[in-house]
C-alpha cells in the first residue's frame, strides 16, 4: 500500500491577514459613525441653557376659576388688592403694555364712576384727592386711626362715603379691626355690620374690603346685606373673587347694587395704573358705564390728575357710584 500523502499546513499568515482585514474594517466603521455625530452635534438647533428641565409627572394644575356672570356683563375677578402689590426685591418688574387707544364717547354718552379705597388712616389724603376736582366715592375702613376725622371732612366736602366694609379673606390676610368672619352667628354678623356702620356715620352705601371668602358665602351675605336693607343702603361688591355672590343676594334682596369692573393699581406703577384707566374708558365706551376702584397712593394721584381731564375731554362723565346702581337685578 502506497504511503498516505501528509497534508500540507494551514498557512498562519492567511490567519493573520483575515483577522487584521476584519480589524480595520470595524476601525474605519467606527471613524465614519464617530465623523457623523460630530457633524450632527455642529449643526443641530441649540438648546437654551436656562431652559428648565421637564417637570416629573404629578397631580394636574388646578384650573382657574371660572367666569362669573353680572348682571348684563361676564366679568373675570382679579387679585384681591392689598392697596397696591410690592414686587420682590430680586425680581424684575415684568413689562406693562402700552395703554390701549381711547375714542371719543359715542352718541348716548358714558359715565365712570371711580372709588377711592382703605381711607381713614389721614385727613391728608382727602385733601389731596378732592384736588383731582372730580366726583369721587370715598371707602373709608372702620376704626382706622383717623376714620371720625375723614369722615366729618368728608362730609364737610358733601362727598359721596362708603363704609368699607372689612371681610374675611383668603390665604391668611388681615382685614383689619371690624372684620366680618364666616365663624359669626347670624347674630353676630348683623350686630358687628352695625358697628362697623358707627364708625361711617353718613355713609350712603358699602363696599367690600377683601372680602374674597365672605363674599362668596350665600348664608353670610343674606345677613349683612339684610343689614343694609333695613337702613336703606346699597352695597357696591368690589369682586375679590370670580365666587362672589353678593350682587345676586343684593339683587334679590332689593338693595340697590353694582360691581367694580377695574382695578386701577394691583401694580402700583404710573404706566400700568395708565394701562388700566384706558381699560376703564374703553368698557364704559362699550358698555355705557364702568367703575374703578383705586387707592390714594401718590402713583394712583398723578396718573388720575393726568388722564381725567384727557377722559372729560373726549367725552366721558364722572359720576358718584350711587349713579350707577341697580335694583332687582336691573340695570340702571
Amino acid at each position: 500500500m502506497s504511503p498516505r500523502p501528509r497534508r500540507r499546513p494551514r498557512s498562519t499568515r492567511r490567519t493573520r491577514i483575515g483577522f487584521r482585514g476584519v480589524l480595520g474594517f470595524l476601525s474605519a466603521a467606527l471613524a465614519v459613525l464617530v465623523a457623523g455625530y460630530a457633524g450632527y452635534l455642529m449643526v443641530r438647533p441649540a438648546v437654551p441653557a436656562d431652559r428648565p428641565a421637564p417637570a416629573a409627572p404629578g397631580p394636574a394644575a388646578a384650573r382657574p376659576s371660572g367666569h362669573a356672570t353680572a348682571h348684563h356683563a361676564v366679568q373675570v375677578s382679579e387679585p384681591e388688592p392689598a392697596g397696591g402689590q410690592a414686587l420682590p426685591e430680586d425680581a424684575a418688574p415684568p413689562p406693562v403694555a402700552p395703554a390701549p387707544k381711547v375714542l371719543p364717547v359715542p352718541p348716548g354718552g358714558a359715565r365712570v364712576a371711580l372709588i377711592i379705597d382703605d381711607l381713614g388712616g389721614s385727613v391728608g389724603e382727602v385733601d389731596e384727592l378732592a384736588r383731582l376736582e372730580a366726583p369721587l366715592t370715598y371707602a373709608v375702613l372702620p376704626f382706622a386711626a383717623k376714620t371720625a376725622a375723614v369722615v366729618e371732612e368728608l362730609r364737610r366736602r358733601r362727598a359721596e362715603i362708603l363704609l368699607h366694609l372689612p371681610m374675611e379673606a383668603g390665604l391668611g390676610a388681615n382685614p383689619g379691626p371690624g372684620a366680618l368672619t364666616l365663624a359669626m352667628t347670624d347674630d353676630e354678623l348683623a350686630a358687628a355690620t352695625r358697628a362697623d356702620l358707627a364708625e361711617a356715620l353718613g355713609a350712603a352705601g358699602v363696599n367690600n374690603h377683601m372680602g374674597s371668602v365672605l363674599t362668596a358665602d350665600e348664608r353670610a351675605m343674606r345677613v349683612v346685606l339684610g343689614v343694609l336693607a333695613e337702613r336703606g343702603l346699597f352695597f357696591i361688591d368690589s369682586r375679590t373673587t370670580a365666587e362672589t355672590v353678593a350682587y345676586r343676594v343684593a339683587a334679590a334682596l332689593d338693595v340697590p347694587t353694582a360691581e367694580r369692573q377695574v382695578f386701577l393699581d394691583p401694580d402700583p406703577r404710573p404706566e400700568a395704573i395708565r394701562f388700566q384707566f384706558a381699560r376703564l374708558l374703553n368698557l364704559a365706551r362699550e358698555r355705557g358705564s364702568a367703575i374703578a376702584i383705586g387707592h390714594p397712593h401718590p402713583a394712583t394721584l398723578e396718573v388720575l390728575r393726568e388722564e381725567i381731564p384727557v377722559a372729560r375731554s373726549l367725552g366721558y362723565e364722572l359720576v358718584p357710584v350711587s349713579y350707577l346702581l341697580s335694583r332687582g337685578g336691573l340695570p340702571p
